[in-house]
């Protein structure tokens, strides 16, 4: 409830417009992207919480050390050792089972700056969970935000990026120079890499 009150008042005073297709009904994989700025993270928050989605997101272990762990833990971080990411995908496993409805927040495109690849664990985790992806977004030159559409991945990683890429080809994210084009390492090796 808090919650939403936050964001319904983040809504009415922010210069940012919310453009959302519906929330997910099941738990989805939510892509974050471009990811070019530290204030993507409170517009995915705003964007969670107005629209009652609980979000949990995949941070890097360090992130929750010391005085920060719980906070980030109480905003849905999961900390990533990134020596045992498999542990991950089975926790994630675990939650869907459950019956749980969540997003599991990822930013592919790495930590705000300018990559040659996407990486790949979305596609692994959204595969192996049979959770379907949602293309979650920020876009400077419109100044709005939200959620695109959200469907399964179908195992052909070029077409399934093809897909993401078309999404993505027209958002600029907060700082534009830091943008990574939507392209996996693995979409020019054989399928059976992810």
């Amino acid at each position: 409830m808090l919650t939403r009150f936050i964001a319904r008042v983040f809504w009415t005073f922010s210069r940012w417009t919310l453009h959302t297709e519906p929330a997910p009904t099941r738990p989805t994989v939510l892509i974050g992207a471009p990811h070019t700025s530290n204030w993507d993270f409170v517009l995915m928050l705003a964007i969670a919480w107005r629209l009652g989605i609980d979000v949990h997101w995949l941070g890097k272990k360090s992130l929750f050390h010391g005085w920060r762990g719980p906070i980030m833990r109480r905003l849905g971080g999961i900390p990533v050792d990134r020596a045992d990411p498999a542990r991950v995908v089975g926790d994630v496993v675990d939650q869907v089972n459950a019956g749980s409805v969540f997003g599991l927040v990822v930013t592919p495109d790495g930590t705000r700056g300018g990559n040659a690849y996407w990486k790949s664990g979305f596609y692994r985790i959204a595969r192996e969970t049979g959770m379907p992806v949602t293309l979650g977004f920020v876009d400077r030159t419109t100044l709005t935000c939200g959620l695109g559409p959200t469907f399964d991945l179908t195992g052909d990683v070029v077409a399934d990026m093809d897909r993401i890429r078309a999404f993505y080809a027209d958002k600029a994210g907060v700082r534009p120079e830091r943008r990574t084009e939507p392209r996996l390492r693995e979409e020019a090796e054989p399928p059976a890499a992810l």
